[in-house]
C-alpha cells in the first residue's frame, strides 16, 4: 500500500512540475510577443494554437493511458493492496477483477468483444453482493497471477482457461463456458491436422492456456514450433496477424474465433485441438469463502454453457442439425411468455413450419430490433419473423430474401385519445413523429418528407418495441408515432389512452427473411405459407392473436413482460431458489414440465404436485403433503440439492445442472448409467446434450440396458424432459429477461 502511495505522490509532483513548467512557458512567449507589437497578433494566435494542439495531444494520451490501464490502476479506486479475505471486501464494499487491458482503439465487431460476457456476468456478480465492482487492467496477461497473489485484485475474470499449471497456483471456480480451442491458418493454407503443421511456426502468448496444450502436442510431436508473442498483445490481434500473412497460425478458443469470423474471413479454423477447456473465474488460494460466494452466485446465474454456435446453414443443413434457429423480437404480436409458457402469432406459426420439416424450434430475441438483419447475415439464426415489412428496398439495403406475404397491415399514425383534428397530413405540420430508425415506418416518413409532407422526424430509442412507443404518446413523452395495424388494434384492447388517427398510405405486407443464398429454405417457407394462408390453423391463430378481445386481454394481463411474473408461484420459488443457490428461472421452467402449474395433478405413477414428488420421496425430505404448492416447491428444490452432492463440483455449472435435472426425472444411477455408456460409445460423459441424452436413450433398448447397473430406464421421456426444460428456460431468460 506503501508503494502505491509513494508512486502516486511522485507521478502528481511530475505534473504538476510539468503544469507550472508549461505555465512558464507561455508567460514568455507572451513576453517575447510583446517585442514585436506588428507580430503581436500573428505569434498569440500561434500560441494558442500550439497550446490547444498540446492540450488536446496531452488529454487523449492521458485518456489512453487511463483506459488501458496503467493511470486507472494508479490513481483509481482499485490501486490498493489487500490480500485479506470476504469480510475484507465487504468492508471496503468493493471487490476488484483483474482483466487485461484494452486496446486505446478496437474494432468492436457488430457481435461483441469477447469479454462482453463476463462483463456482464461481472456487473450481475456486483449487483447480488452489493459490491461496488472495479476493474483493474493489467498491461501484460501474464501480470494476472502475480497481481492477484500480491493482492492487487481480489478475482482474476479474463477468459481464464482452467490449466493444471494454474490450479497449483490459484483456486477456480465451477466453470460457466466450455469451449474448444481450434488452430487457425490463413484460408489458402492447405493445413488440415497436426501432421500439416509441421515446418510451420504456431503463434501464442507465453503465458496462454494454448501454449500449455501445445506444449503437451510437442512431447508427442517434436516437430512442433511455438512462436512466443508479446504478452500485451491480445487474441484477436494475433488473429488479425494470420489474417494479414505476419503469422502462419494459432490457437484460439471457438467462441473468440466465431467473433473474429464475423468481420474477418481471410483466416479458417483448421482443426480443433482434442478435449473441452472450460473458463472459470480465479481468486486466492486462501480465500474459500470468496469462492463459494462466487460459485453460489454462478449456480443461480443463466450461463450459456456452450455457447451458440454461429454458422450459416441452408436446409439440408439445418435438418441435419434438427435445429431452425429463428430470430424474433419479444412483444403481443410476435412472441413471448403468458403463463409460463412461450407463445405468439409468429411463434406459433414458425413452430408449425419447423414441424413441417422435421426439425426442432430454438428462438432467438437479439438485444435489439435493429439486430435482427446482422444476426441473420452473421449466421446466428436461419431465420427472421417479427411481423417485419417486406419490400425490394428493404432486402436490396439490407441484403436478404423475404417470403411471400403472409399478412397484411396498414402503418397508422397513433395520438393521444384527446387529439382532435388530425385527419389527414396536411394535420401532421408542426407535430414530431417518433419511430425506430431501423423500422419500416422511418423509411414511409422519410418518403413523405422527401415528397413534401411538413413534420419533424424523431428517432426512438432501438431498444423500445412499438407497443412502448404508444405507451410513451400515451404519457405524452413523445408527440406522435406510427404503428402497424395489428399492433394498434392489440393495444386498444386493453387501453384507452391512444387512439389511431388515419393510415399512411396502401396496406403493406408481412415477410419472413433468410439469407439470399438459402434458395432451398425460402422455397420451403413459400410452400408452407401457400398451404396455410387463410387456412383453419392460419385463421385460428388470427383469432387467437388479434381478434379475440378476451384472449388479448388476458395475454397482456398474464404476460411476464408487462406483469413482471412467469408463474403464480414466483415469489415462492425466489426464496426456495435462493435459500439452495438455484437460478429461480430454472425452477419454474421445470414446475412448468411437470405440472403446468396445476397443485393438483398426479401421474401414473404415483407423483403429485406443482414439482411432481412421490410421496415417499417428499417424506424422506420431512415433508407431507405434497399438494400444498408452497411444501411442493420446497421439498422438490431440496430434492434438487440433495441430487447435487451425486455430480462433480469440477462440472461446468450449466453441465452440472444438466445431469441433476435428469437424476430428478430418472434417478442418478440411470445418469450415472448413461455417463458411463457414452464414455464405451466415444461420446463426452460430462456434456448432456447430443451426447449423454444419446446414451440415455440407448438404455431403453435391451441390447444396452441388461448390461447396465440399475438396467431399462425409460430414456427417451429423460431426453425429451431435459430438451423442454432448456427451451422453456432459453425462453424465460430471453424473453423475461428484465423478470
Amino acid at each position: 500500500m506503501a508503494n502505491v502511495q509513494n508512486r502516486q505522490s511522485e507521478m502528481l509532483k511530475k505534473i504538476n512540475e510539468c503544469g507550472l513548467l508549461a505555465e512558464r512557458l507561455l508567460q514568455k512567449s507572451v513576453e517575447f510577443s510583446t517585442e514585436k507589437k506588428g507580430a503581436k497578433r500573428a505569434v498569440r494566435k500561434d500560441i494558442f494554437r500550439r497550446t490547444g494542439i498540446t492540450v488536446i495531444v496531452v488529454s487523449l494520451l492521458t485518456a489512453i493511458l487511463w483506459w488501458s490501464g496503467p493511470l486507472r490502476n494508479l490513481f483509481g479506486p482499485g490501486a490498493y493492496i489487500d490480500q485479506g479475505g470476504w469480510t475484507a471486501i465487504q468492508d471496503r464494499g468493493r471487490i476488484r477483477f483483474l482483466m487485461p487491458r484494452l486496446s486505446p482503439i478496437e474494432y468492436l465487431p457488430r457481435s461483441g468483444r469477447p469479454e462482453d460476457f463476463e462483463m456482464r456476468l461481472i456487473d450481475e456478480f456486483g449487483r447480488a453482493t452489493g459490491m461496488e465492482v472495479i476493474p483493474v487492467r493489467m498491461a501484460h496477461r501474464d501480470e494476472l497471477i502475480p497481481a492477484l497473489l500480491a493482492g492487487k485484485g481480489d478475482i482474476i475474470a479474463a477468459s481464464f482457461t482452467i490449466t493444471p499449471e494454474r490450479q497449483e497456483q490459484v483456486a477456480f471456480s465451477a466453470p460457466f463456458l466450455t469451449v474448444r480451442e481450434q488452430v487457425v491458418v490463413p484460408k489458402d493454407l492447405p493445413i488440415q491436422g497436426l501432421a500439416d503443421l509441421k515446418g510451420r511456426a504456431v503463434a501464442v502468448r507465453e503465458s496462454s492456456s494454448y501454449r500449455e496444450s501445445l506444449k503437451v502436442l510437442k512431447t508427442e510431436h517434436p516437430f512442433l514450433e511455438i512462436l512466443p508473442v508479446p504478452e500485451d498483445v491480445d487474441t484477436l490481434t494475433i488473429l488479425s496477424g494470420v489474417a494479414e500473412g505476419r503469422y502462419e497460425a494459432t490457437v484460439a478458443d471457438d467462441n473468440i474465433v466465431q467473433i473474429f469470423l464475423s468481420y474477418e474471413n481471410r483466416v479458417r479454423p483448421a482443426f480443433s485441438l482434442k478435449g473441452d477447456r472450460h473458463i472459470a473465474w480465479a481468486v486466492r488460494p486462501d480465500n474459500p469463502e470468496l469462492l463459494d460466494r462466487v460459485n453460489g452466485f454462478l449456480s443461480t446465474t443463466h450461463l450459456p454453457g456452450n455457447r451458440p454456435a454461429v454458422y450459416r446453414a441452408n436446409l439440408d443443413e439445418i435438418r441435419k442439425r434438427g435445429v431452425l434457429r429463428v430470430l424474433t423480437r419479444n412483444n403481443a404480436a410476435t412472441y413471448f411468455i403468458w403463463r409460463g409458457q412461450m407463445v405468439g402469432f409468429e411463434y406459433e406459426m414458425v413452430r408449425k413450419f419447423a414441424e413441417e420439416i422435421g426439425v426442432r424450434l430454438q428462438m432467438v430475441v437479439p438485444p435489439t430490433r435493429e439486430d435482427l438483419f446482422p444476426w441473420l447475415l452473421e449466421g446466428r439464426g436461419d431465420l427472421i419473423a417479427a411481423s417485419m415489412t417486406a419490400s425490394p428496398e428493404r432486402e436490396q439495403k439490407e441484403g436478404v430474401r423475404f417470403s411471400r406475404p403472409y399478412n397484411q397491415v396498414s402503418e397508422i399514425v397513433v395520438a393521444r385519445a384527446s387529439e382532435k383534428g388530425l385527419e389527414g397530413m396536411a394535420d401532421l405540420k408542426g407535430r414530431t413523429i417518433t419511430v425506430r430508425k431501423s423500422s419500416s415506418y422511418w423509411a414511409t416518413l422519410e418518403s413523405l418528407l422527401k415528397a413534401g409532407a411538413e413534420f419533424e422526424l424523431e428517432p426512438a430509442p432501438e431498444l423500445l418495441e412499438t407497443e412502448e412507443i404508444i405507451g410513451k404518446v400515451a404519457k405524452g413523452e413523445y408527440d406522435l408515432t406510427v404503428a402497424d395495424s395489428h399492433i394498434l388494434d392489440i393495444e386498444l384492447t386493453w387501453r384507452e389512452d391512444v387512439k389511431g388517427a388515419f393510415a399512411l398510405g396502401d396496406p403493406v405486407s408481412h415477410g419472413w427473411a433468410v439469407r439470399p443464398e438459402d434458395e432451398k429454405l425460402l422455397s420451403a417457407v413459400n410452400r408452407f405459407l401457400k398451404s396455410e394462408y387463410r387456412g383453419l390453423f392460419y385463421n385460428m391463430t388470427v383469432e387467437k392473436y388479434f381478434r379475440n378481445p378476451q384472449k388479448i386481454r388476458s395475454h397482456i394481463e398474464f404476460r411476464a413482460k408487462t406483469s413482471g411474473a412467469l408463474s403464480p408461484y414466483d415469489d415462492l420459488v425466489k426464496t426456495y431458489a435462493a435459500r439452495y443457490d438455484f437460478d429461480w428461472r430454472l425452477i419454474v421452467a421445470l414446475m412448468y414440465q411437470e405440472s403446468r402449474f396445476d397443485p393438483e395433478v398426479r401421474s401414473f405413477a404415483g407423483a403429485r404436485g406443482l414439482m411432481q414428488m412421490l410421496p415417499k420421496t417428499a417424506r424422506a425430505l420431512g415433508f407431507e403433503d405434497v399438494t400444498d404448492p408452497e411444501t411442493s416447491i420446497h421439498a422438490g428444490v431440496k430434492y434438487l440439492d440433495r441430487l447435487r452432492k451425486y455430480f462433480e463440483p469440477e462440472l461446468p455449472v450449466h453441465e452440472r445442472m444438466n445431469f441433476i435435472l435428469a437424476a430428478y426425472n430418472a434417478g442418478q444411477g440411470h445418469v450415472r448409467d448413461a455417463r458411463i455408456l457414452a464414455r464405451e460409445l466415444g461420446l463426452n460423459p460430462d456434456r448432456w446434450f447430443d451426447h449423454v441424452e444419446k446414451a440415455m436413450g440407448l438404455l431403453s433398448k435391451r441390447k444396452y440396458a441388461r448390461h447396465a447397473r440399475f438396467g431399462y430406464v425409460r430414456g427417451h421421456e429423460t431426453v425429451k424432459f431435459l430438451r423442454e426444460i432448456r427451451r422453456h428456460y432459453r425462453g424465460y431468460t430471453a424473453v423475461a429477461s428484465g423478470v
